[in-house]
């Protein structure tokens, strides 16, 4: 999402992947707590490091100016990880950007994201339960749009 804060953009791509940390910085040649921090919204990274970060993550690094409002999002609730990391979400990601064309795991992110945000807009985290519900909903309007 264009507007997103870096570290939680970063840590939607490392779970739609289902990677640690760890990995992670193993793969991007950076420490474990540096990349911590990032996705805490701690720390500011160069160029360079996000470049390392885009590659380990299968990605490429896109810089754009926007004057949009930001969007705030905090840390990605418990059900949001676990909904995540299941092979269900996978193949409805995987899914949707067959029928998008687009990445696979950047639809993954954004799917995160936008659990994020619903979350906010809630107040409260939602149920396993709902969280496939709202997946399918986004899958019915792929499939059939207005």
């Amino acid at each position: 999402m264009p507007n997103e804060p870096i570290g939680a953009r970063l840590r939607a791509l490392r779970q739609a992947s289902g990677r640690t940390v760890a990995s992670v910085a193993a793969d991007a040649g950076l420490s474990v707590p540096y990349i911590a921090n990032l996705e805490n919204g701690r720390g500011n990274p160069t160029t360079n490091a996000l470049g390392r970060l885009a590659s380990a993550l299968g990605t490429e690094l896109s810089i754009e100016f926007s004057s949009g409002p930001p969007v705030t999002t905090g840390p990605t609730p418990q059900s949001v990880v676990k909904l995540s990391r299941s092979k269900r979400f996978r193949a409805t990601a995987a899914a949707l950007a067959e029928r998008s064309g687009q990445d696979s795991q950047d639809v993954a992110a954004r799917l995160i994201s936008a659990c994020v945000l619903l979350t906010e807009a809630l107040g409260h985290e939602a149920s396993e339960h709902d969280w496939w519900r709202v997946l399918d909903a986004l899958v019915l309007i792929a499939e059939h749009p207005a």
